[in-house]
């Protein structure tokens, strides 16, 4: 399955390379219009991230999400700075089919895990960016990659599978934002070690050759940010060379 991504600072479609506002791409569209033709286009799934919330919860762009929130032909998941309950509420309440979780994941597991059991496994997304160092040991950066959590990837998961997780988006961060490929051998490890999991690949998907390299993997869905908004190749095209199970 193709998952459209599209990130907003201000209610403007944007890309951030590889997690840095410093490195900050903006497009013309409106995010409304690339909605519009994403799901013309057959998007079933949409991922939106408010690189604003992300920053302050408190500037969560409430009104841009609500506008793209409620959708009839397809599943929307919003991540961004989700702190505690009340953002899990409020997106939920405003409209969002699942919402995506990042480092509070890592850094209060116990919490999410909570929430896991009181929303269901359908309404929660983790969203892991995993560091590969040279030993190959997977570890879990916070804070947009900035900080070391001291936390690996396996030790997380089994806490994860007991609460009841169903869908998780992992990104490489080596990847994000690249271009260049993804890693079709993490996606690949991961898929082969948990496979009751609904994995999301997501980073460096630059051309439909990227995404037919996943489809061996066993991963559910392929984020696609950058390379639609810049025209690598149509969703329709995405679409057409995965599998239609």
């Amino acid at each position: 399955m193709m998952i459209p991504a599209i990130d907003l600072i201000n209610g403007e479609v944007v890309r951030l390379y590889q997690g840095d506002y410093n490195q900050k791409t903006n497009y013309q569209y409106t995010v409304q219009e690339r909605q519009q033709a994403y799901a013309k286009a057959g998007a079933k799934v949409m991922h939106f991230v408010d690189l604003d919330g992300a920053k302050d919860s408190t500037k969560r762009q409430l009104a841009t999400l609500k506008t793209v929130v409620n959708h009839d032909s397809m599943t929307i998941q919003v991540g961004g700075g989700i702190r505690n309950e009340q953002d899990v509420q409020q997106l939920l309440e405003l409209g969002a089919d699942r919402v995506v979780i990042g480092s509070l994941a890592i850094k209060q597991p116990e919490l999410v895990q909570a929430w896991l059991k009181t929303y269901g496994g359908d309404k929660i997304v983790l969203a892991l960016d995993i560091k590969i160092d040279e030993q190959g040991n997977k570890t879990l950066p916070t804070h947009g990659w900035i900080k070391d959590s001291g936390v690996n990837l396996e030790d997380l998961m089994e806490q994860y599978i007991n609460a009841g997780i169903k869908h998780i988006l992992c990104t490489d961060i080596s990847k994000d934002g690249t271009l260049s490929g993804s890693n079709v051998q993490l996606y690949t490890e991961l898929c082969e070690k948990y496979p009751q999991i609904q994995w999301q690949a997501s980073g460096g998907i630059g051309s439909l050759a990227d995404i037919k390299a996943l489809i061996p993997t066993g991963v559910t869905g392929v984020i696609l940010g950058r390379s639609l908004l810049e025209g690598k190749f149509t969703l329709e095209e995405a679409i057409a060379c995965w599998p239609n199970v």
